[in-house]
């Protein structure tokens, strides 16, 4: 019969019990007694309620109760199981106090596999000798027996034959929480930035002064002021000399004899030669000769392009020779003259490109080479001058104006490379970690050479293809010197 017949035949019988128990309580009857004395009525209630399927779960025995946590307090959390913590007691907004949380209770992030209730205490390592039992917060504490540290953890037991003494072997998992990550080493060509302060100036060579070369006396300055910009050839004032007067006479003179007395041609050459040693250009020597008559003024023109950058001249005013009258700059070619410290002036040669930024145009870049490296030292600074020259078609580079070169140094040839996060600096040496695969690591001393845009130069210690790490590589590091030191201590535990 199904557990719904039970049931309703459970309910009917229910039913006329009641009511006829009811019927004879009203009428006086009497019933007669029955023997109960052999009859189990606790088994029969258990019999009814499994037919009629009222089963109860057992409960829960006092020996599945949760052990007392052990180990000092770390921190403190909500009551509640919210992720609110502190690490001095508290109390929430009601009054309640935040609950204690001990060491043993705290979240580990070591890998251990779900314990069963038929799982060996420890597994079985093919029979291998147990060397000993380490502390499991990576202190340099062992044991030769089983322990457990002041928080209640259980020491790691280190078994024979484990790995190579050079290897550390990680779990995948505690690889991936710490970020571990390697790269293969490749050749390329490093870049030692070298930078270096400096300002613009004029090239010495493009500078050229206007001055006369005799007495004279100034009739008249063209429209040309500091700063104006002038060609070549372009007149800059008219000038009256008695020294030149005279020597164009007698140029003149001997130009229409036409050379036909004795010495003519020399004595022509010489007068031709004076005028050009008083400056007198070749343009007005042609109009001498075309006109047959000297001039009483003489234009004076500029001597090369560029811009005027001094002023010394006014009309009617007495020049002197050599007096400065104008002095003219062709800025198309600037100057940069850098400082480079004496530690990196070794890797700067001329010829050398270099780049420059100027402060006075953030954002642009401007392309020179080194054309010379000043042979002094500054004393005071403890660098050397670098000459850069610059095309400057725009005009927009000025003089004085503050710069910053940078010389793009290092080997020309590609070497044997890895990321600079790759090495591990102590100061007296230098490692790397290489990365064997299947969560093992090896540590290895490295000649390391030239820094340049983000890598470092190995010459000797990798080769090319070996897979180095490049993050957390300081973790695998303090694992390799704990291991290194556990062995150490072992080994001389184990000597009589």
């Amino acid at each position: 019969m199904s557990r719904v017949g039970w049931m309703l035949g459970a309910l009917a019988i229910a039913v006329i019990a009641g009511g006829g128990g009811y019927w004879a309580g009203q009428s006086g009857l009497k019933l007669p007694a029955l023997d109960t004395s052999g009859i189990d009525l606790h088994a029969l209630a258990e019999s009814a309620r499994t037919s009629l399927g009222m089963e109860q779960p057992a409960p829960v025995r006092a020996s599945a109760a949760k052990t007392a946590p052990i180990g000092p307090v770390v921190y403190y959390q909500d009551p509640d199981g919210k992720p609110l913590y502190s690490l001095e007691p508290k109390q929430t907004e009601d009054g309640r106090d935040y609950r204690p949380v001990h060491a043993s209770e705290d979240v580990s992030f070591e890998d251990k596999p779900a314990a069963t209730a038929d799982a060996p205490a420890a597994p079985d390592k093919g029979a291998k000798r147990i060397l000993y039992y380490r502390n499991p917060m990576g202190l340099p504490d062992t044991s030769p027996v089983p322990k457990k540290d002041s928080m209640g953890m259980d020491y790691i037991p280190v078994y024979e034959g484990d790995a190579d003494a050079s290897t550390v072997t990680v779990s995948p998992g505690k690889l991936q929480r710490t970020g571990v990550r390697s790269e293969a080493v490749g050749r390329r060509i490093l870049t030692m930035p070298v930078r270096a302060p400096g300002a613009l100036a004029e090239d010495e060579r493009r500078i050229s002064v206007v001055s006369v070369r005799s007495e004279a006396f100034v009739e008249k300055v063209e429209n040309v002021t500091t700063g104006d910009p002038v060609r070549k050839g372009e007149p800059l004032l008219r000038l009256y000399s008695p020294e030149i007067a005279a020597a164009g006479a007698q140029y003149l003179s001997t130009f229409m004899d036409g050379g036909i007395q004795p010495g003519g041609r020399l004595v022509l050459d010489g007068a031709r030669r004076r005028l050009e040693n008083l400056g007198v250009s070749a343009d007005v020597l042609a109009e001498i000769e075309r006109t047959r008559r000297v001039p009483l003024t003489i234009i004076w023109t500029a001597p090369r392009d560029g811009v005027v950058v001094e002023r010394s001249v006014a009309d009617g005013m007495r020049a002197m020779p050599g007096d400065v009258l104008f002095r003219i700059v062709d800025h198309s070619v600037m100057w940069v003259l850098a400082d480079v410290t004496e530690r990196e002036l070794a890797l700067i040669r001329e010829g050398q490109p270099a780049t420059v930024r100027v402060r006075g145009f953030p954002g642009r870049e401007f392309t020179g080479m080194v054309s010379r490296i000043y042979p002094h030292l500054a004393t005071e600074t403890r660098t050397a001058r670098v000459r850069i020259e610059l095309a400057n078609p725009d005009g927009i580079l000025r003089p004085a104006m503050y710069a910053d070169a940078e010389f793009a140094a290092g080997p020309q040839d590609a070497v044997v490379a890895v990321p600079d996060s790759a090495v591990i600096d102590t100061g007296t040496r230098q490692v790397v970690i290489l990365d064997r695969g299947e969560g093992r690591f090896e540590p290895r001393e490295v000649k390391a050479g030239v820094r340049g845009a983000g890598f470092t130069e190995i010459r000797d210690g990798v080769a090319e293809g070996d897979r180095v790490v490049v993050a957390a590589n300081f973790l695998i590091d303090a694992e390799s010197n704990l291991k290194a030191a556990l062995q150490g201590m072992a080994s001389s535990e184990g000597k009589p």
